[in-house]
């Protein structure tokens, strides 16, 4: 994406710049982590018993275990690494749990969704077509450094496709088993069965509003909550009986909430599920403007 610097109402394109990719770039995201991705660092080069190392092994905020990948020239095949060492790590999750006490993370290691991440500058087909057929969700995200140090993240676009194999493999029980192993699946059913009938209208009413802002929007359905996402959460929809509970990834203190609406996690301090600092509750459609615009404010800090 070409990208312009405004001055005095004269426009000038901002340039690209190269990276020294062989560590720069691996040490640019491990240093600023949390502020990229929303993932708390755990380890530089995670040493597995097989002799591989994960570039980067994190935790996001939910608990999920983050396995993160960079593609630094394009014969790089990531995608295949990346399911490999998840694997590997969803057989020594004592390893993985270990690591985070020493670290003192206190979160809830969510062994249900698992992520792969792959970073890099390019993606070709065969990456793309890779990503299109596999049974699990691997994030594919793309950066660009530009001049004036400016770091430009988005996710590979790419539409995921269900593809009969039958004829073409047949799976045993086994590999079914292996396959539900590495990341379970949920659905926006899944999570709609907790709700009355005035909820269930009230949320599609926001899913509307909330996948119209981008249409780069991901909707990713996960245990306990339903993430929209570009290139990190933006909010994170709580479905329950009679109300909708929206978490928004926001720091404490940069929410502009005039109507004063939401619940700050920080005062006091509290766990929750989702991403960010703030909740605000849905439960009727007179609320809907006030609480899409706060969802907003989310969505602009995180796009």
């Amino acid at each position: 994406m070409a990208l312009f610097k405004i001055n005095n109402n004269i426009v000038k394109k901002i340039l690209t710049k190269d990276l020294d990719l062989e560590k720069n770039l691996q040490g640019l995201f491990e240093n600023n982590l949390e502020e990229i991705l929303n993932i708390v660092f755990l380890a530089h080069e995670y040493s597995t018993s097989f002799g591989g190392r994960i570039d980067t092994l994190g935790i996001d905020r939910t608990g999920a275990p983050c396995i993160i990948e960079y593609k630094k020239n394009q014969n790089d095949n990531v995608i295949n690494q990346g399911l490999s060492y998840l694997r590997w790590l969803l057989d020594h999750k004592a390893d993985f749990e270990i690591l985070c006490q020493n670290k003192k993370i206190d979160i809830d290691i969510d062994w249900d969704s698992p992520r792969v991440i792959c970073i890099a500058e390019s993606y070709n087909k065969f990456d793309l077509d890779t990503a299109d057929i596999l049974p699990i969700n691997v994030e594919l995200l793309r950066y660009r450094i530009y001049e004036d140090n400016i770091l430009y993240i988005e996710p590979e676009n790419y539409q995921k496709v269900k593809i009969s194999m039958s004829g073409i493999v047949r799976k045993t029980k086994q590999d079914k088993d292996k396959q539900e192993k590495l990341q379970k699946t949920f659905s926006i059913e899944d999570h709609l069965k907790k709700s009355d009938e005035k909820t269930k209208k009230l949320f599609y009413k926001l899913r509307e509003k909330i996948v119209a802002l981008d249409e780069n929007i991901r909707e990713e359905p996960k245990k306990q909550y339903i993430a929209y996402k570009v290139s990190t959460n933006f909010a994170d929809v709580i479905l329950y009986r009679s109300e909708i509970r929206i978490t928004l990834n926001v720091k404490t203190g940069q929410l502009n909430d005039p109507q004063n609406i939401t619940t700050d996690f920080t005062k006091p301090k509290k766990g929750h599920w989702g991403n960010g600092d703030y909740e605000v509750k849905l439960e009727d459609d007179k609320e809907l403007d006030a609480v899409f615009e706060l969802v907003k404010q989310s969505y602009d800090l995180n796009k």
